[in-house]
């Protein structure tokens, strides 16, 4: 997604309970290389000058959402 000036890749995550751990909690480093690989393999069809960024869209339960901008950064 774009956002003013720059270009967003979003990962969703939903969870009916958080008792064994947030939505949030499920993008671990192992998700967030598998994530960069494919924001990698995007660029590079669609390069850009636009500054990326990844952020994560945690649902737990029926009603509860969470944006988390700039959730991690990749090196």
């Amino acid at each position: 997604m774009r956002e003013e000036k720059a270009l967003v890749f979003v990962e969703v995550r939903s969870r009916t309970s958080t008792r064994s751990g947030t939505p949030a909690e499920t993008v671990d480093p192992h998700k967030q290389h598998r994530l960069a690989a494919a924001a990698a393999h995007h660029l590079r069809y669609h390069p850009t000058r636009l500054p990326c960024r990844f952020d994560v869209v945690a649902i737990s339960g029926a009603d509860h959402i969470d944006r988390i901008r700039d959730a991690f950064n990749v090196e």
